[in-house]
């Protein structure tokens, strides 16, 4: 598979909608993580990212301006041990449950299925990286646009190589109804250095009408230590 320019891929896509990229920074020091969010509806647009304890949930910018919190309020990333759960839903809760049960990634995701936003079933994406680096990747689809059936992929990553990432996202661009991610996640470059270069490339690269979100975070594969960046939109000033 031939390794991808990431800010190539989101300067060409004006609407890849949620996206999560896994894997590991050049020097093989850090296991790396991001997640972004867009919106093309006022509703999608008003909302940041907060800091949790374990990790961050979506929250309306304007509590006024929400109308439907259901699909768009959530928990992204949440620590589990040694464990990190990274998706675009509230599929984070049914993993980290799972996970707290005994378990794998694919056992918890089999209970859930793409979101009921007719006509787009956006499909549910999904990460999980281990302490070791190691990291799997999912996504839920429906049957090229049909609900009757429930499409499931699941990809894991032994061993990834320094300065290599995967990067999944919910949308092949944008379109009504958005036709869904499709094939293998995509393999990336990851050149940059520290989280706040590679939060800057990504939030840069993003169509500047849609992004909304950013989350990106380097993990010490040694000690574990962990440095966060996290952009809003509405908090850029």
């Amino acid at each position: 598979m031939k390794t991808l320019d990431l800010a190539a891929l989101l300067r060409g896509n004006p609407y890849p909608g949620r996206g999560i990229v896994l894997g590991k920074a050049a020097g093989g020091a850090h296991a790396v993580i991001a997640y972004f969010i867009m919106g093309r509806s006022e509703n999608s647009r008003n909302r940041i990212f907060a800091e949790t304890e374990d990790g961050i949930r979506t929250q309306a910018f304007d509590p006024s301006k929400m109308t439907d919190p259901s699909l768009i309020i959530y928990h992204p990333v949440r620590v589990v041990g040694a464990d990190t759960v990274v998706t675009n839903g509230d599929q984070t809760d049914t993993i980290r449950d799972g996970l707290l049960a005994g378990k794998v990634f694919a056992q918890s995701l089999k209970t859930r299925e793409f979101e009921p936003d007719k006509p787009n079933y956006t499909p549910r994406i999904s990460g999980l990286l281990h302490a070791d680096g190691s990291y799997a990747l999912s996504i839920l689809k429906s049957a090229d646009g049909n609900p009757a059936s429930c499409r499931r992929y699941f990809f894991g990553y032994e061993n990834p190589l320094a300065g290599q990432g995967h990067f999944i996202h919910t949308y092949l661009g944008d379109g009504d109804p958005l036709p869904s991610f499709e094939g293998e996640p995509e393999q990336v470059a990851i050149h940059s250095p520290d989280a706040p270069s590679f939060a800057s490339l990504i939030w840069q690269s993003l169509n500047a009408d849609n992004k909304v979100s950013l989350f990106v975070r380097y993990i010490h594969l040694e000690t574990g230590t962990a440095d966060t960046v996290i952009i809003n939109r509405h908090q850029e000033d």
